[in-house]
């Protein structure tokens, strides 16, 4: 039984990934950079997405958002008070959003329109590990109130992820967090990752998330 298990499971990721290479041919021909935000519940990823697409409007760049939560639509309504178009995607009870979800709320825009897709990803630090969702980028946020050994706990998602953003820093003080000893863990499930330590309310640390979102686009369609 233990078998039929694993081998349905392996089935699940093969189909999910050849979903997700085809869409991201597709958004590389549009010329969109695609970015998967994961994270644990509460760790502060829609007030940091929220202020990302703020400021690249505010900026003149075309960007648009998918949201995944097991139920409502509140963070879909908060991100669309950024100005940029924003859809829900509720998955009914899974912990993880999958490429096929993503190609179908796709529907309906002009991806050609826009210059960055951001997805946020349901909070969960273990399901979403292990689905590609056709992204150029995963990023996985970190909260100074979840404590520094949170990488240690959970090597899954932060080895498959190519950025670290350390929110709420604003409250590192009060909540007695160890920046050092955060990043030193980070490094030490993903040896060289890149990481941010930033504040959605102060603004800290966003510019220079932002100019690293701006590099990577240089880069990886040079050529568009």
């Amino acid at each position: 039984m233990e078998t039929r298990v694993l081998e349905i499971r392996k089935g699940i990721l093969n189909k999910n990934d050849e979903i997700a290479r085809h869409l991201r041919q597709r958004l590389h021909h549009a010329g969109l950079l695609t970015v998967n935000l994961v994270s644990s519940p509460g760790s502060g990823k829609t007030a940091f997405l929220q202020r990302t697409l703020r400021t690249l409007r505010e900026q003149g760049t075309p960007t648009a958002a998918l949201v995944g939560d097991l139920a409502t639509d509140n963070d879909a309504r908060r991100l669309a008070e950024a100005g940029v178009p924003v859809k829900q995607i509720n998955t009914n009870g899974r912990c993880h959003l999958e490429a096929q979800m993503i190609e179908d709320h796709l529907a309906g825009w002009n991806l050609n329109q826009f210059e960055y897709l951001f997805i946020e990803n349901v909070g969960n630090l273990v399901c979403p590990s292990s689905y590609d969702l056709g992204e150029d980028l995963r990023v996985v946020l970190l909260s100074v109130t979840e404590g520094e050994d949170k990488p240690l706990k959970y090597p899954n998602i932060f080895n498959s992820a190519d950025i670290a953003v350390i929110t709420k820093m604003d409250l590192a003080q009060p909540c007695e967090f160890n920046l050092e000893a955060a990043c030193a863990n980070i490094r030490a499930v993903r040896p060289g990752m890149q990481i941010f330590a930033t504040s959605a309310k102060t603004g800290s640390g966003m510019e220079e998330w932002l100019s690293c979102l701006q590099q990577h686009k240089q880069a990886d369609f040079v050529t568009i």
